[in-house]
C-alpha cells in the first residue's frame, strides 16, 4: 500500500534527522546553574553530550521514545538537551 510506504519513509527520514540535532544555544545567556558563562566550554560540550546521546541511543529506543513524547522529541533530542544544558548553556531550541 502506497500510504504505508510513504508514512513508513517520513517516520525513518524523522528518525534519522534525529541523529542530527544541534542545540541552538545562547552563548550570552547563562542558564541559571552556573555564576561564570560557559560560552568557551560549547564545543567541548557539544562533542562530549553528542556522543553521550549516541551511546544510549538506538533506532528502536528513538522510536519509542518519539512516540511517548508529548513533544515528538527523539530520545537522542532530549539526552542532548538535557546534557548542554546540564552544563551550563541556554538551550534555545
Amino acid at each position: 500500500d502506497m500510504k504505508k510506504t510513504i508514512l513508513l519513509c517520513g517516520l525513518l527520514a524523522t528518525l534519522l534527522q534525529a541523529c542530527t540535532y544541534r542545540p541552538i544555544i545562547d552563548s550570552n545567556g547563562r542558564s541559571g546553574t552556573f555564576d561564570n558563562s560557559r560560552a568557551e566550554n560549547i564545543t567541548n560540550d557539544l562533542i562530549l553530550c553528542e556522543k553521550l546521546a549516541k551511546d544510549n541511543t538506538n533506532f528502536f529506543i528513538n522510536i519509542g521514545h518519539w512516540v511517548l513524547s508529548p513533544t515528538m522529541d527523539t530520545r537522542y533530542e532530549s539526552l542532548m538537551r538535557k546534557c548542554v544544558s546540564q552544563r551550563g548553556h541556554s538551550v534555545l531550541n
